[in-house]
């Protein structure tokens, strides 16, 4: 039988796993759960402007951010899995065996590709993330007030979601063999938190004051 998929659970079966002692999924498969509801708001957000009278002039606008917005809830609930796979990968190669150099050479050989997945996944839902924000920022001024607290829950969703991801890429980090990617990785990541937290400060500033 074929292991149910993270993001096929109920919402009931995903929390029970999460909780249970089993090491993943953990905080990654999370912070990518809050990215894709974020980026799901926001769509709803615009399909809950699109059409209304008041909003006409913006229709435009929010036809052309629905499919993206649908996209990026799409990708980001396939990195819930993506995150928890990665992790197995690493904890399956911690259980390769050792007893000769060969073995050795392949056991440390399997941990850094899984280093390297466990690295790349949280940094893609970083920038998958900080593209939602920047769609959810367009509508800023633009949007049905009547969802104003629901681009606001977007707002903190997405915000969570990058600093989550962030404290995955950099907890992997040190076991990168490559030094020099590294320090790509830390330095683009620093670079995606500091916009995504400056947009989502920003929305969630001017849902505020409108309430």
């Amino acid at each position: 039988m074929i292991p149910m998929k993270l993001a096929e659970h109920t919402l009931q079966g995903f929390v029970e796993v999460l909780g249970s002692d089993a090491p993943a999924p953990g905080g990654g498969s999370v912070s990518a759960l809050c990215a894709a509801n974020g980026a799901a708001l926001c769509a709803m957000v615009c399909r809950l402007t699109r059409g209304k009278k008041k909003y006409l002039e913006y229709t435009p606008l929010m036809e052309e951010i629905i499919p993206q917005a649908d996209a990026l809830a799409q990708k980001l609930t396939a990195s819930i899995d993506k995150d928890t796979e990665a992790f197995n990968l690493v904890s399956a190669a911690f259980q390769m065996p050792k007893e000769t150099e060969e073995q050795k050479a392949a056991r440390r050989a399997k941990i850094a590709e899984g280093m390297l997945v466990s690295t790349k996944v949280p940094f893609e839902t970083m920038e998958l993330t900080l593209e939602a924000l920047k769609l959810a920022q367009q509508i800023l001024g633009k949007f049905n007030t009547n969802a104003a607290s629901d681009l606001g829950v977007a707002a903190l969703n997405l915000s969570a979601a990058v600093r989550g991801a962030w404290l995955n890429v950099l907890i992997n980090l040190g076991s990168l063999k490559d030094g020099e990617l590294a320090a790509d990785y830390r330095a683009r990541g620093q670079q995606i938190v500091e916009q995504a937290e400056a947009i989502a400060g920003q929305i969630y500033q001017t849902v505020l004051e409108s309430l």
